[in-house]
């Protein structure tokens, strides 16, 4: 998916943000904000936005002298996301349709997005969550999917989001206990999402694989991927992608059996998917 005229807006956009996350004074403020301004001069419309952000966060990084730009705010969204876990738990143990609400929490945890162009409140999401239909409802073909799968990659996106993906897990080995698990975080600290750093943190290291895809961009870049990587994902019967950055990265899809598990927070991916800003999103390719 290439990026369009308002990704431009929106990434300029998020050099605001991450001057704010820093609590960088006027001058570096005005000196992140002025050369991301230029950078989009040049931006190349064959190139997907995550691609174009990665070269945009490695310059802010190296302008503002810090390898991880969001490492105090992803911590902070890990926090408030464990603190709704009794919550889902709860939620999960009284419900009636363990995989569709373990689903519905993982797409509601996908609202930690610091790289959105509109932000929603978790709580609120986590409220309403349950009771949301899906826009793009492929649920029926996912459930049928996992029935016989063997091998499921889950791709990770934001950090704390990923503690909600730890009860989506949790919950998939329990239901399809014939099937193993993977979880691919990013190769690096790229905007705010999961690394290997917050991911052996939450304990998925000893709940199921946990691999580092390598690439450097928010979003699984295919051609950025370690050779171990890339081969998991090409003998997987599955793969579960999480997030806009992931959906952007991959899409058009290059293979079969790519579910996509996301919230809209932007008008360029509501267009691409022919829905709505604020829709949550279950897509099977």
């Amino acid at each position: 998916m290439f990026i369009d005229e308002a990704c431009i807006g929106c990434i300029i956009n998020q050099s605001r943000k991450v001057s704010h996350a820093i609590k960088a004074d006027e001058k570096l403020t005005n000196r992140l904000v002025s050369h991301v301004e230029e950078m989009s001069k040049s931006f190349s419309y064959t190139q997907t936005p995550p691609a174009i952000a990665a070269d945009v966060y490695e310059q802010m990084a190296q302008i503002a002298g810090k390898i991880d730009l969001y490492d105090e705010v992803k911590e902070h969204s890990t926090q408030k996301a464990l603190s709704c876990v009794p919550l889902l738990k709860e939620e999960l143990a009284k419900s009636t349709n363990k995989l569709l609400s373990a689903t519905k929490i993982a797409v509601a945890g996908n609202v930690i997005d610091l790289a959105a162009e509109v932000e929603f409140d978790l709580h609120e999401e986590l409220e309403k969550i349950f009771h949301t239909p899906f826009a793009h409802d492929d649920f029926d073909a996912f459930k049928e999917q996992l029935s016989h799968a063997k091998k499921v990659v889950v791709i990770g996106d934001n950090a704390g989001e990923h503690i909600f993906d730890h009860l989506f897990i949790e919950t998939l080995q329990n239901l399809y206990s014939h099937a193993e698990f993977t979880y691919m975080v990013r190769g690096c600290a790229i905007i705010n999402d999961v690394t290997m750093q917050e991911a052996i943190e939450a304990g998925f290291d000893k709940l199921c694989n946990l691999v580092d895809s390598g690439v450097n961009t928010p979003g699984f870049t295919y051609e950025r991927a370690t050779s171990h990587a890339k081969e998991l994902f090409d003998s997987a019967d599955l793969i579960i992608s999480k997030g806009m950055g992931n959906y952007e990265c991959m899409t058009p899809p290059r293979r079969k059996n790519i579910c996509f598990l996301l919230k809209v927070k932007c008008g360029v991916v509501a267009a691409s998917l022919g829905k709505n800003i604020g829709d949550i999103i279950c897509k099977l390719s």
